[in-house]
Order: structure tokens, then sequence, then C-alpha cells
């Protein structure tokens, strides 16, 4: 076969690697075009340099190019898929450090919360530019796959804004299906069958059969419980599943910022997370730990340059959904996955212009949704709060309405359970003006939020958060990497 996939945010080097050599796992592959583009010809460079060796060391003839014109990258290109990260660590460090100052304390802030409404503000825009390249120049019913947070706005707005053809993916389902086939006891993850369905980040395993036996309530609690590393990293996720009756596909440390209740109590942050790893809680855990590996990655990079050169091992395939769905698109071969599309029935009790993530079927023919789901109650209550809040954040960052923005920060959960009305409109100012290098929406209301800081009464506190850990030097790393080897 022949055909170009465009790869937007290339730069996101070990993620573009994974893509790469997964959908390489495909015999019928062999013979693509990979374009690459990204705003860091620095970055760009080395990735290709990554992916140029993979191609000689395997004696593939796949073609590889690099470029920072995005237009030329997606010339004729049948898929399209975005990693990109806008504002890079430089902007992502606002959306945690300035709600810290309000008290809103986030392990992730990717997603909704102050941080991932934010994020969604300097994305969207770019989304759209995006859409308008892929119609125009791209290949007809190109299709886009977006892989970048905030996952549902971003896919909302390509869908409804930018008129592309897209889906959006991510690995939290797979992820969280792995968890609970360990702890039940599962040789392979294969064992077990489930349906996951709700919002990407907030999706639930509303079904759960292990070996065709299907597992209830009380029998999941009892084997986390039981489980000694997830009964102690995943104790807000156990607490959740024992009250809402489901377990929910997202880490504790992202699910902890996108309900009310956990988090809001400096003094008791700590009770429900845990501080071996970012992804537990951690107070802006994933900055610390993408900081680490971007240094880590500027470092070592021979290191990752050498491991190029090893052969492509297609049992090693990840369960990262692109692979899987281009494969089916392309050889008729049916992959079944977890997908983030509109509504439009696919969950009778979520509003019908949400982006939800639920399971769905790909064939040459495209890809095909199990319709008719409904949620549990408890679920589909806390979903449609965080629906809200995406719908008024899309529209806010099309509009470029201030208003309208700080209503859906003061309407997500977190921040109304921490903040008043006068910290939320306060914040928002702030981080507007921090950030407005990638807010070109907002620029006309920048002027007017420096005056109301300039004159603002509303007390801040400069907080680290309930739960900090410091960004490790690249010797600790090193120090670190070694303990674990050797004690493994």
């Amino acid at each position: 076969m022949s055909f170009k996939i465009a790869i937007i945010g290339a730069g996101s080097v070990g993620f573009t690697k994974k893509l790469f050599t997964d959908i390489l796992c495909v015999p019928e592959f062999k013979g693509i075009e990979f374009a690459l583009t990204d705003v860091s010809e620095h970055n760009l460079q080395m990735i290709k340099a990554i992916l140029d060796r993979i191609v000689e060391a395997n004696k593939l003839p796949t073609k590889v190019t690099a470029t920072t014109d995005r237009r030329k990258a997606l010339e004729g290109a049948r898929y399209v898929i975005s990693c990109v990260r806008v504002g890079g660590l430089e902007a992502y460090a606002d959306d945690i450090r300035i709600p810290l100052k309000y008290g809103i304390d986030q392990c992730v802030g990717d997603t909704i919360c102050a941080g991932g409404i934010l994020y969604g503000q300097r994305n969207i825009p770019v989304i759209l530019d995006f859409c308008k390249d892929i119609r125009e120049v791209a290949e007809t019913d190109a299709k886009f796959l977006n892989y970048a947070n905030p996952m549902a706005m971003n896919t909302w707005a390509a869908i409804e804004y930018g008129k592309v053809d897209t889906v959006g993916l991510c690995h939290g389902v797979q992820h969280g299906a792995e968890q609970i086939a360990e702890v039940l006891g599962a040789k392979s993850p294969r064992e077990l069958d489930y349906v996951c369905s709700g919002i990407n980040h907030q999706t639930w395993f509303i079904e759960l059969r292990l070996n065709g036996r299907e597992i209830g309530k009380d029998e999941l609690v009892a084997a986390f419980e039981a489980h000694p590393v997830y009964s102690r990293q995943e104790k807000l996720r156990i607490d959740v599943l024992k009250r809402f009756g489901v377990y929910s596909t997202e880490s504790n440390g992202h699910l902890s910022e996108y309900l009310p209740w956990y988090r809001k109590r400096p003094d008791e942050i700590t009770r429900w997370i845990d501080m071996s790893d970012w992804i537990h809680g951690e107070t802006g855990g994933y900055l610390r730990y993408s900081t680490e590996t971007r240094n880590w990655f500027e470092t070592e990079y021979p290191q990752f340059l050498e491991a190029a050169s090893k052969p492509i091992d297609p049992s090693k395939r990840s369960n990262e959904h692109a692979s899987h769905i281009l494969e089916a698109l392309e050889t008729n071969r049916v992959y079944r996955g977890h997908f983030n599309v509109k509504n439009d029935g696919v969950i009778t009790n979520l509003p019908q212009d949400a982006i939800v993530e639920s399971p769905g079927f790909v064939d040459r023919f495209g890809i095909n949704m199990a319709a008719g789901i409904t949620l549990p109650e408890a679920c589909a209550a806390t979903c449609i709060s965080s629906i809200n809040v995406q719908r008024m954040s899309v529209h806010a960052a099309i509009s470029g309405d201030i208003d309208l923005l700080k209503l859906a920060v003061l309407h997500d959960p977190l921040v109304g359970a921490v903040s008043t009305p006068e910290e939320v409109w306060q914040m928002v100012d702030e981080m507007v003006v921090a950030e407005a290098a990638w807010l070109p929406q907002y620029a006309h209301a920048v002027p007017a939020a420096k005056e109301r800081l300039s004159k603002s009464s509303v007390k801040t506190r400069e907080w680290a958060g309930a739960a900090r850990r410091s960004v490790r030097s690249i010797e600790e790393l090193r120090a670190e990497k070694a303990a674990l080897k050797q004690a493994g």
C-alpha cells in the first residue's frame, strides 16, 4: 500500500516513535510515507534521525520527511495525527502555578479544571488552523486522529467548527482494563471482556466479564483492596468504585481533579493520593514528569538513537488505537476499541452534542459506534457536569468571550468547590494575561484584564500545593534508574 500519514507535533519524540513503530507492524504499510511537522526544528530533526535509523535498521522502503511547514506536511495526507501541546511546558507551568494561588491543587490540569480549560483555549484556535489546512491540501475526506488534550474540547472543536472527519484517541480504557484483569487474577487482559462508556477521562466499566463470568461490584472492590500495590495507589478510585458501583478508567490523580470532593481541602488531599509516582495524585505531577522527561531525553539522546537500531518486534506493538484503526480501514481486518466521537445516540443519557468515549468497531466502512448505551445515573451526572464546562469552554475559545470563559471555569466541579466567584474572575484574568502569547482570540480583552488586576483586592497566596515534589536533576534520575535496575 502507498499513502501518506502526517504527524503534527511530531516533536513529541517518544510518542511519535511509538506510533511510527506500531504502524510499521502492519505488513501492508511498509511502503507508506510519514510526514513529520512541528514548530520546533530541533525536536523535529531529533525524531527524524531516530525514525530514519529505524527504517535503515529494518531495511524498509518507508519514506520519512520532516518540515516546519505544516501545509507541506499535510499535502496529500490520507491520515493526520495530532499530538501537540500548544504553549509547551512554559504555558503549562502557568496552568498549574496560577490556580494554586487561589487554592486549586491540580495533579495534571489538562482536561478540565482551571488548567485544562485554559489549555483548551490555547489549543482550539490551532486545531481549527489544522482543520483548515486538512480541508484545503490533504486527501479528500482525510481522517484526523486527535491524541492531544483536552481530548473532548479539541475533538468537539474539530468536528463542530473544523468540519473535518475527526476521532479522538486515548489509552485510559486500555490501562484500566489491564488493572482490572490483574486484580482479578487473569493470565492475560484478553480474558477480560468489557463495555466502557462515558466521556474521555471519565469513562466507566459498566459491564465486566472474565472468561464469560460476570464480575460484580463486591468482587471487584475486594480484588482491588486485596492488591498489594493498587490498594495503596488507587485509594480515591476505589472509593469512587464503592460509591458509584463501577470502576473509572482514569488514574487516581486524574480522577481526583475532575470531581469536587477529594482535592478541595488541602489537609485532606494526602489522604487520597499516593506519592510513589506522579500519576497517583501529586500536585503538578505531570508537569514535573514532563519536565524531567524532556531534560532526560535531551541529555540521553545518543542512547535513544542507538536503541532505534533494533529490529521492529510486532509482538511488542502497543495498544494505542491509531495503528489498529488504520489497519482496519485499509485492510478490512475488524478492530474493536473505544473512541471519542460526537454522541448522536451513542449514550442515551448524555447530551447529544457532547463528545463521548465509547465502544466501536472499525472496518473499511469506517468507525461504527455501538449505540443506545445507558450509563448508571451517578456516572451520567458526573459526566454531565464536565460536559457543561467543556461546551462553554469550546464556545469561549471560538468566540474569544472572556466572560463566558470565566463562567466555564466557575462551573468546573473542583474550582467551584474551592474558589469564590471573585477569585475565579481574577484568576482567569491572571491566566489570560500570563498566557496571552498563545491566546490570540483574547487579545482584545488583555488590556482590560490587566487594568482589573492592577486594582484588585482579592487576596492570593504563594503555595506549592499539598503534595509537591521538586524536579529531579539528571544525576538524580540516573541514580534512581540504576537503583531500580540493580533491585530488579
